[in-house]
Parts: structure tokens; C-alpha cells; sequence
């Protein structure tokens, strides 16, 4: 670890630890104005991921004037600037203060799929408040196991996985992931899947997202066709007065068991339900990632040529 690394993670885990101390005595409608504060900030100083989003929103709404553009940019690192100061708060809840601040649609949804006997695949992407929807979750029902990509500062990875299984979840890394993966959905659990960053690895699909191939994840679709599993849609919306709403799609249909490139075709239909919830609400969704790093080709299966690994991720 370099010596610039080291000051910058002992900088941010200093930065964290006067955000908790601070944010649990805030009444949490302030902490959301707040956060889309410094949200706005980093939309001003962040130049490089500004760039990246609004060159996102100029392939995916065309249509748009360059200021509309430019205001969704505005109100996505508004909206992510909230979402980490929420986080924090919402954390710190009690079990009966996190009900009190969210409504559900569509629970019964995930209790049929449930009551297949299968386990339960649900799926989301970096949008809206993910991470919230995850802690809210096990207090309804029962906890999930979230595949998650752990930071890269280790000080902050601690306490964003004490936050994710304070209500009983449990947090899966990709070594070693499929295996128990599997055994959870054995013993009907339920496992929650990422579908929306671009996969570097060999067994990524592309698939169409907003009218562009995309790098996706193969996981969520092949272990849905291999278990028979129902694969349910997640989205968290945030309401006035620091409240959220949580919605329980249905269930994703799987293509035919005769179908060719059925795990693209299962992942294309997952990626269309991320897509039209983006659509509706372009301003919560991660546009400032790399999404889509290959050449404009049409999404048809074949190779297609990425982008150089030297250039910066988020």
C-alpha cells in the first residue's frame, strides 16, 4: 500500500467516524438535506465522474436538452450524497423506528415465491436505497444473504458490514460464492444480486441497456435456471419527511427451457426491469459508473472489445 493510500484511507475513516458521532442526534429529514449538500459539492469538484455521467445520460436520453442533462447530473450526486448520510442514520434506528419510516408494496409477492420451496433470487442495482431495503427486509421477513464487492478501505468495510447484517442478514463475497449460494437456496433462503456494474470477468453476458451492450452479470440467471428459483425484482424509493418506500416486483419470467442463450435472454429480462424503474427515475440511479465500455455494436452474443483496464473504475 502506497503512503498516499494509507493517509487517504486513515482520512476517510476519520471523515466516517465524525458522521456517526454527528448524524444519530440529527433528525433525520436534516440529515437527508445535508447529505444532498454535500452531494452537490462533489457534483462541483468531481469532475471526472461528472463527465462520465453526463456522457452516460447523453447516449441514453438523446432527447434531452443539455440542461436537463445537466440538472439530472445535479440531482443523482444529490441524491447519492443523501444516501450515504442516510445510511449512516437509518443504521442507527431501532427495529421499531426503521418500520415506522418505511411502507411495503407487493410483500405477498415474496411470500409466494417463497412458499415454492425453491429459495428466492431478488435482484436490484445501485439505485434508489438499496442498502436500506436490505436492513428493512429482515424485519418483515426472513434475512437474506447479500453477494457483495468489499471496499477497498478496510476500516470503512467493517462498518458498512456491521451496518448490512445488523438486522440479520449476512454479507457473501464472490471467492467461494456460488457454493453457498447454492446451499442457501437449498434450504429456501433468500439471496440478494447487484445486476448493474460492468463485470470484467469471463463469464459476464452483454445484454441491452438503454440501447447500448452492457457487461452484465450471467450469475443472477444461471442459478435461476439451474435451481428453478423465482427471481423477484427489488426497487427503494425515497418519500417526504425521510421515509421510503420498498417494492416487491413479480416475479421475473424465465425464458423456456429450449430457449437458445437462455441465461442471456433471462438476464436481458432482468436488465429490462432495472431499465424501465431507471427510466422513471433517472436521478437514482449511479450514472457516474462506467457502465458500458465497449464499442457501439448491436447485442447479439458476439465478442466485443473492452475498454483499456487502465482506465479508472468507480
Amino acid at each position: 500500500m502506497s503512503r498516499f493510500v494509507a493517509w487517504r484511507y486513515r482520512f476517510e475513516s476519520a471523515l466516517a467516524g465524525g458522521v456517526r458521532r454527528i448524524v444519530p442526534i440529527v433528525p433525520m429529514a436534516a440529515v437527508r438535506t445535508f447529505g444532498r449538500a454535500v452531494g452537490l459539492l462533489a457534483y462541483v469538484v468531481d469532475g471526472r465522474r461528472r463527465r462520465t455521467a453526463t456522457e452516460n445520460l447523453e447516449h441514453a436520453f438523446p432527447g434531452r436538452t443539455v440542461e436537463a442533462r445537466r440538472r439530472l447530473v445535479r440531482a443523482m450526486f444529490s441524491h447519492f450524497g443523501a444516501l450515504l448520510f442516510e445510511l449512516v442514520k437509518f443504521g442507527g434506528y431501532s427495529r421499531e423506528q426503521m418500520l415506522a419510516a418505511t411502507e411495503v408494496e407487493g410483500e405477498e409477492r415474496l411470500r409466494q415465491a417463497q412458499a415454492q420451496g425453491r429459495g428466492v433470487l431478488i435482484f436490484t442495482g445501485h439505485f434508489g436505497y438499496w442498502e436500506l431495503l436490505a436492513m428493512a427486509h429482515a424485519l418483515r421477513m426472513p434475512p437474506m444473504t447479500v453477494l457483495a464487492r468489499p471496499l477497498d478501505n478496510p476500516s470503512l468495510h467493517a462498518e458498512l458490514e456491521k451496518i448490512r447484517t445488523s438486522t440479520g442478514n449476512a454479507v457473501i463475497y464472490r471467492q467461494g460464492a456460488v457454493r453457498r449460494i447454492l446451499r442457501n437456496l437449498g434450504r429456501g433462503g433468500i439471496v440478494g444480486v447487484l445486476i448493474d456494474q460492468h463485470l470484467h470477468s469471463a463469464d459476464a453476458v452483454h445484454v441491452d441497456f438503454f440501447g447500448r451492450p452492457a457487461a452484465t452479470t450471467s450469475a443472477l440467471a444461471a442459478l435461476a435456471l439451474r435451481t428453478g428459483a423465482p427471481v423477484v425484482p427489488v426497487f427503494a424509493l425515497p418519500l417526504p419527511r425521510g421515509r421510503y418506500r420498498f417494492i416487491y416486483e413479480h416475479p421475473v419470467e424465465p425464458p423456456q427451457s429450449d430457449t437458445p442463450d437462455a441465461v442471456r435472454e433471462f438476464t436481458q429480462r432482468c436488465t429490462d426491469v432495472l431499465e424501465m424503474y431507471v427510466r422513471r427515475h433517472p436521478e437514482l440511479w449511479m450514472w457516474m459508473h462506467r457502465r458500458w465500455r465497449e464499442r457501439e455494436l448491436p447485442v447479439d452474443g458476439s465478442p466485443v472489445a473492452e475498454a483499456s483496464d487502465a482506465e479508472a473504475d468507480v
